[in-house]
């Protein structure tokens, strides 16, 4: 691996638990640190800067007291920063997560030369989604200290690159850390992600469907009734591309075939709980029941914990591995 040690120490696999609006929470995040997998979730699921430091605070209480009664150090915590500039909250997100001096950020939807620096300060690492070469160019070239690499069986925003074309293709020219988001479900494929070349792999559509997430019943039960063939990609939701579950749009009255056309992302608007809580409050349901997936969702056949998942996963990798000689 190309990660330091005193990280990868802590791992009980080389996995992040993905970042995920509206489904990403304190209890998911815990759950997933406690069983030695990286927790990632998008600064934007709070309400207000004020609601992101008071989850850290409990969260990171949390894995300490899990830590005293374990024994063993858990893995780390790893907020998602939007950087796109229609990201009325970046600056003051940003503040929080330096006075926490939090030790992984991911960086996505747009240049992460901005909040670089002040994390560089603070010994944080920074991991820069990334959907093209170019992307990753731009990325290297601004100090991220590793890439995720959004391909085209991403959940929610996603790329549109082939996952073994575009590992190796940056593998080629970049020597630091490579996560791979788009099509991890279980041991096995997180085991061919390591194979390919990743330190990492994203996987998230897996970590919807369990009990600590705070997504919806209904969108659980969704996903264990849905597979692969009910994926569709669409810029209707957000203006950027995005995989959703096309059983979702025809419960919500929609024709799948004859979504609205819409333009760039608004942050402020789009990806914002506040904003999305007070449209539900109002009366409006814009996207309200409209729910996202990635190609992994055949993987989906119940709702565990994220420990049995976890432990599950653990299982499988080391059978990959087995196998494999």
């Amino acid at each position: 691996m190309t990660l330091p040690q005193q990280l990868t120490d802590r791992l009980a696999l080389p996995l992040i638990a993905a970042p995920m609006f509206l489904v990403s929470g304190p209890d998911l995040m815990v759950a997933t640190c406690r069983a030695g997998v990286i927790g990632a979730f998008p600064t934007v699921n709070c309400r207000t800067t004020e609601e992101l430091d008071a989850w850290l605070v409990e969260m990171k209480r949390r894995i300490a007291d899990a830590e005293q009664e374990d024994g063993r150090p858990g893995a780390p915590l790893c907020p998602n920063i939007l950087v796109h500039p229609s990201n009325t909250r970046r600056d003051a997100d940003m503040r929080v997560l330096v006075a926490h001096k939090v030790e992984l950020v991911i960086a996505s939807v747009g240049n992460p030369a901005p909040v670089i620096p002040a994390l560089h300060d603070v010994g944080c690492r920074v991991l820069a989604d990334v959907a093209t070469l170019r992307h990753a160019e731009k990325a290297i070239e601004s100090g991220a200290d590793g890439l995720v690499l959004l391909t085209a069986g991403a959940g929610g925003q996603t790329g549109w690159a082939n996952p073994f074309a575009f590992v190796r293709a940056v593998r080629a020219m970049w020597d630091g850390p490579i996560v791979l988001a788009g099509g991890v479900c279980d041991g096995q494929s997180l085991f061919a992600a390591r194979a390919l070349g990743c330190d990492l792999a994203y996987m998230g559509t897996r970590f919807i469907a369990t009990r600590e997430s705070m997504a919806a019943p209904r969108y659980k039960d969704m996903l264990v009734s849905s597979r692969l063939d009910d994926v569709m990609l669409t810029k209707a939701m957000t203006g950027l591309e995005t995989n959703i579950l096309r059983p979702s749009l025809i419960a919500a009255g929609l024709d799948p075939d004859r979504l609205p056309a819409r333009g760039m992302i608004d942050i402020a608007k789009d990806i914002n709980r506040a904003e999305r809580e007070q449209e539900e409050a109002g009366g409006a349901k814009r996207w309200k029941d409209i729910w996202s997936a990635g190609h992994s969702v055949s993987g989906v056949a119940d709702i565990p914990s994220a420990a049995e998942l976890v432990a599950r996963t653990i299982k499988e990798y080391a059978a990959a591995r087995q196998a494999m000689g």
